[in-house]
């Protein structure tokens, strides 16, 4: 590819598609690391225990059909960052141990094309355990063009027809960013917009990253004679919109169908797919769209069609559920590909209550109004809030000032309720970075509760650079002689000296003062 080469290609074959892959190859689990490319929304522990709760659902339907002697299959496509696994497999598992009830196994498959992404979650500390029970595996998988899914930790090969339970498919921001045609429905016509890049910037030496963000796409349309044959695999839909809509720019899903429809194959029980993306599943939402403008996050999406997906899989005998509201960030969607749909109430219940009652897009959008009161917030609203998110952390490290400010003000019995909800939210840690920044804020907020055998317990996991700061090492000398372990005490406040000879309480401490 050369900088502003003005040849013309099918939108799917662009080379912003080839730039896009090479940026998650080369980015690996940074990308999500830096906050770059979008993570909180599809990953936190609301929209998990939602889907731990369609999973279940699914599991005891599975079980009531008389199913339980074969696992079930869960495969993630694009898991990222490992953050939804993660929380959904505590979830479920906690889910499963509280029911008591006799259900299907499940072995739940991380997967990706990018091999840095697979290499990160295999040594991390809070996916291991996991693997080690054989609940957890991972593979390699490229929505384009795999027909199996290789796993790494016990080298089992599924391939066609070898799963005898239905596959469960989870896919977040997964459709929106993997390769689509674009084409344009106007008079009653079908065109291809063919596309051609400028970028503003040479490209030698470059990042894909860098080129993604100066590259702008120009259109051309030209007649699509291959959507308007009979023979055409997905000619039903196309006609569909060459009826009903005008003037419109249309982002066509063939490689999420041909996906779906490869992953249809490893199973002789159909699937079960659970999605959230930004985009819609009503026609008329792509009535007079414009020509779609890339959104630049590192890498960059677009707008998944779920219209084309549900149609394609509905003429098929799927049953597709999604909200009868309008969504606001993040539209979820559940696709039973499945002999007999209606017969799984349990599935369907639990997307009826965890989703379209009040779900993960709704929680998302009270938070976004929610984060420009974050102090005003009283105990009480923080407190209920906090349990509805699951105990999030992204929530409590907004929060941590405020509640600070507020303890002393705070009613009897908040402070177990915060300590409780502290060690509960460390539960579903699940740590990106270096830098222990979670465990000093519990201790931090602990130690103002007086709770001093609790704060050491964060203390000693936050990171050797914070024992290099005077207030963290006094901290931590206070609370050693709260409870009693004076030699420890002095430990600490004699760190302290070598950095700070002249600190009062260090000095105290150890009965220095003049």
């Amino acid at each position: 590819m050369t900088p502003n080469d003005q040849k013309m290609y099918r939108f799917s074959e662009s080379p912003i598609w080839e730039l896009q892959r090479a940026y998650y190859e080369e980015q690996g689990i940074r990308a999500w690391q830096n906050n770059v490319v979008p993570e909180y929304i599809t990953s936190n522990p609301m929209i998990a225990t939602s889907y731990a709760e369609i999973i279940f659902g699914f599991l005891q339907d599975r079980a009531n059909l008389g199913c339980t002697t074969e696992p079930v299959t869960i495969v993630e496509l694009g898991a990222g960052s490992g953050r939804l696994a993660f929380h959904i497999l505590k979830e479920l598992c906690a889910m499963m141990d509280y029911a008591g009830m006799p259900l299907p196994s499940f072995r739940y498959v991380m997967s990706d094309l990018a091999l840095k992404n697979i290499a990160y979650w295999r040594q991390h500390t809070s996916l291991r355990p996991y693997v080690e029970q054989g609940l957890l595996d991972f593979a390699q998988f490229d929505a384009v063009a795999d027909t199996e899914l290789i796993l790494t930790e016990t080298g089992i090969r599924v391939r066609r027809g070898d799963l005898q339970q239905p596959l469960l498919v989870l896919a977040n921001y997964f459709f929106d960013s993997i390769p689509q045609e674009l084409i344009y429905v106007d008079d009653h016509t079908i065109y291809d917009c063919m596309v051609s890049l400028r970028f503003s910037e040479e490209t030698a030496n470059v990042s894909a990253s860098e080129m993604l963000e100066s590259v702008t796409a120009e259109y051309e349309y030209r007649l699509a004679e291959e959507y308007g044959q009979a023979s055409y695999p997905y000619h039903n839909v196309i006609e569909q919109y060459r009826h009903k809509l005008e003037d419109s720019h249309v982002l066509f899903p063939v490689i999420g169908l041909q996906c779906l429809e490869r992953l249809n194959l490893l199973s002789t029980e159909g699937f079960l797919l659970i999605t959230a993306d930004k985009g819609d599943h009503r026609l008329e939402s792509w009535e007079y769209s414009e020509p779609p403008q890339l959104i630049h996050h590192g890498s960059f999406s677009l707008t998944a069609n779920y219209h084309a997906l549900n149609y394609v899989w509905e003429q098929k005998g799927a049953q597709c559920l999604f909200t009868q509201h309008p969504y606001h960030h993040l539209n979820i969607g559940c696709m039973l590909m499945l002999s007999n749909p209606h017969g799984y109430g349990n599935t369907r219940l639990a997307y009826r209550r965890f989703i379209e009652r009040y779900g993960p897009d709704d929680f998302i959008t009270i938070k976004e109004w929610l984060d420009g009161y974050l102090d005003e917030l009283d105990m009480p609203q923080f407190l209920s809030f906090w349990r509805l998110s699951g105990y999030d952390v992204q929530l409590f490290l907004q929060c941590s000032n405020r509640l600070t400010e507020m303890l002393p003000m705070s009613e009897e019995g908040v402070f177990d309720d915060l300590r409780q909800g502290i060690f509960q939210m460390w539960e579903g840690y699940y740590p990106m970075n270096a830098g222990h920044e979670v465990a000093l804020e519990c201790a931090a907020l602990l130690y103002h509760m007086e709770m001093f055998q609790d704060a050491i317990v964060f203390y000693e996991r936050t990171e050797d650079a914070y024992h290099q700061n005077p207030d963290v090492l006094y901290a931590m000398a206070i609370c050693y002689y709260e409870v009693g372990e004076n030699e420890a005490a002095r430990r600490y406040a004699e760190l302290i000296l070598k950095v700070m000879p002249e600190h009062e309480g260090a000095l105290a401490l150890l009965g220095l003062e003049d």
